[in-house]
């Protein structure tokens, strides 16, 4: 047994990057030597900014000798009329590597075949792993570059490569770079280094500052920075991607504390942590109870000689920082909403659509009806609609210009300033929630509805232009947008007709093209199945099963709220004991009422030939009487006592009879059961079994 080190020596690698590829090297080396017999017994990896690496343990000097039984053509085909082997024959065991005298015969389904045992020897594994040059060469990245003169692209330049099989060069080249046992220290505090040993690497590394480990550099991060909290009283909050990112932008952290200045205080507290943590990678520091305190957190590439330099260094960029943050915040308090929303005309939202301010005239439509449907108080209806007319106006403010991740939070800020009411102020921050797929949703009903609006526009809008997503092509996030519409729903459990909401919309927008600048599509079937998607998505998040999402999807049922109430109601019933029963009795209704294909008919009481079919006709009476009264879980309960009247309605009644009035009147009876079924969800495409 032996251990495996392969190192890939690059140009520094965007820090988000550093992650994902380090996993990807280490699950396509596994299936590398899952696909050539190696066994081996773990597999570690390793990442820096410069380098991608994993260490396998015990994996055997050779790959094991195989025996396989392979099947070649028939007997009738591999003899001759004089019983001599065929060509066939003979090129079969050419192939195998193996002689005639090797075949034996064996019978399948009734025909003889040729087979033969091919025995093959295993490779030496060092002979093996010189294959590991298409695992470096297989990676992909999100962005590739190619360098000098070669036309193969990578993430950056490979420099070096180190690969060992215990203290053996696995040999092989990509470009012009041999591999070897030659790796490189720190850039800066460390030296080239030389792997005897494949397990040398942690440990000769960290000679050279290089901590290989991310696990371990990270660890050493968290505590220099619990040691600085602890010694100062301070509470210092580690932000897991800000953490994940200054991780792998070193290979030797040190953790450092800088100042600015408290005046800087002054400027809202989200300008002054974006400036820090989006721009500088720096965390924030605070009282033990919360408070903003004129220090910061960064880490340096490097050790702790003439640290007091990389302070100043990192506080005059900062202070520079902070000054720009300063100064735009003070510009933008000399406007007035009113100035930015007429700003907003001339800002495009889409060239095929128009502009920000003609998106918000359309949202304005759609928040007013859905604040209405949803019964929104009259309170509430103001505020919203004020909210509506204005709340994109911050993305014409300076401060939004230089960081556009303050969308929505300036937009609070400056209307408060204003004289906005809290409210309005509030929604104009919740309409971008969530902000990502399992991002924090609006709090208040007026945030919710304007954040559905917005997001219903954006879907309306470019299917309106024919801007489908397709594939995994979704430039304009219209996937990610319609999900949030459904998690704010399936929170808020509003009653939500869809098909009506959009038709309500559509007849508004297109009455005055010049105000709202573009015309809607008729007919809702193709975003309604796009919104359909996402409910999908969101109820195989919650481990619904696929054949309950498939009966809540093809319910006949309009309002989107009812739908997540029927997979929870379904998910409930699914062990009860007469569950099997009674949906197959439902299912065997609502199958017979597709194939009649009738229409509303009414029902004559007195063609009917038996006891079952007019108990049957009362008790669907009785249920359709209280069946738009009642709550979904009350209407299924009802449903669901109706099995034993359908199962002796099958038993004593023939459906389908000659006689055309009996038979169409049985057949509307059916119907009934089979719509208020359907309402609920469509239970023929449970499976019982």
């Amino acid at each position: 047994m032996a251990n495996l080190l392969l190192e890939i020596g690059l140009e520094e690698i965007p820090a988000h990057i550093v992650t994902p590829s380090m996993k990807q090297l280490a699950e396509k080396t596994a299936a590398f030597l899952e696909k050539h017999a190696l066994p081996y017994a773990s597999i570690a990896a390793y990442s820096t900014p410069r380098r991608l690496a994993v260490y396998v343990t015990d994996i055997p000097e050779k790959q094991a000798d195989t025996e396989e039984e392979v099947k070649g053509p028939a007997k009738k085909i591999a003899l001759d009329e004089d019983g001599n082997w065929s060509k066939a024959a003979q090129g079969f065991v050419r192939g195998q590597g193996v002689t005639t005298e090797d075949i034996t015969f064996k019978e399948l389904k009734g025909v003889e075949y040729v087979y033969v045992t091919k025995k093959t020897k295993g490779q030496a594994t060092i002979d093996v792993l010189a294959g590991l040059k298409e695992v470096i060469t297989s990676l992909t990245f999100p962005v590739t570059m190619h360098w000098a003169d070669h036309d193969f692209e990578y993430i950056r330049p490979i420099h070096w490569v180190v690969a060992l099989y215990d203290s053996e060069v696995i040999p092989f080249e990509i470009l012009d770079v041999k591999s070897g046992r030659q790796s490189r220290g720190h850039r800066f505090l460390g030296e080239d280094v030389s792997f005897d040993h494949a397990d040398d690497y942690l440990t000769k590394l960290t000679q050279q500052f290089v901590i290989a480990d991310p696990k371990k550099r990270q660890q050493m991060i968290v505590d220099q920075i619990e040691t600085i909290a602890q010694t100062n009283d301070w509470r210092i909050d580690l932000d897991e991607d800000l953490l994940e990112e200054v991780n792998n932008l070193v290979e030797y952290p040190t953790a450092f504390v800088g100042d600015f200045e408290e005046k800087y205080l002054a400027i809202p507290e989200e300008i002054l942590v974006t400036s820090m943590k989006e721009h500088q990678r720096y965390f924030d520091v605070r009282t033990v109870e919360g408070q903003l305190l004129p220090h910061f957190i960064s880490v340096r590439n490097g050790d702790s000689v003439k640290i007091d330099n990389v302070i100043k260094g990192n506080q005059k960029v900062l202070t520079a920082r902070l000054e720009d943050a300063e100064f735009f915040y003070n510009e933008d308090k000399k406007l007035t909403i009113e100035q930015c929303v007429e700003k907003l005309k001339h800002v495009t939202f889409h060239e095929k659509i128009g502009s920000l301010f003609e998106k918000m005239q359309r949202t304005a439509v759609a928040a007013k009806i859905i604040g209405e449907t949803v019964g929104l108080s009259a309170e509430e209806m103001i505020d919203l609609q004020r909210a509506a007319q204005i709340y994109k106006f911050d993305l014409v403010t300076n401060m939004v210009g230089e960081f556009p991740e303050l969308q929505g939070i300036m937009g609070e800020k400056y209307a408060l300033l204003q004289g906005e009411t809290p409210a309005v102020a509030q929604a104009i921050r919740e309409h971008y929630m969530p902000i990502s797929a399992e991002g924090a949703l609006p709090e208040s009903n007026i945030g919710a509805v304007l954040a559905i609006a917005d997001k219903l526009d954006s879907l309306l809008s470019f299917f309106a232009v024919d801007m489908v997503p397709s594939g995994s092509n979704d430039p304009y996030a219209l996937r990610r947008q319609s999900y949030g519409i459904i998690r704010i729903l399936a929170e808020k459990r509003w009653y939500f007709p869809f098909a009506e909401i959009q038709e309500q919309i559509r007849g508004l927008v297109n009455a005055d093209l010049a105000i709202y600048g573009i015309e809607l599509a008729s007919g809702q079937e193709q975003v309604t199945e796009f919104l359909k998607g996402r409910l999908r998505q969101f109820l195989l998040s919650k481990n619904t099963r696929h054949d309950v999402i498939e009966a809540v999807l093809g319910s006949h049922q309009g309002d989107i709220s009812m739908l997540f109430e029927a997979a929870q109601l379904l998910r409930g019933h699914l062990d009860d004991a007469d569950f099997k029963p009674s949906m197959e009795a439902l299912t065997r209704v609502i199958n017979l009422a597709k194939k009649a294909e009738l229409s509303e008919e009414e029902i004559d009481p007195s063609l009917f030939e038996n006891d079952a079919e007019k108990d049957l006709y009362e008790a669907v009476t009785a249920v359709e009487d209280q069946f738009a009264q009642q709550t979904l879980e009350q209407n299924y309960q009802h449903l669901v006592a109706l099995r034993p009247l359908i199962e002796t309605y099958f038993n004593q009644t023939m459906v389908m009879v000659e006689d055309e009035n009996i038979r169409r009147n049985r057949f509307a009876l059916l119907n009934k059961i089979a719509k208020m079924s359907l309402a609920v969800a469509s239970l023929d495409a449970l499976i019982t079994k």
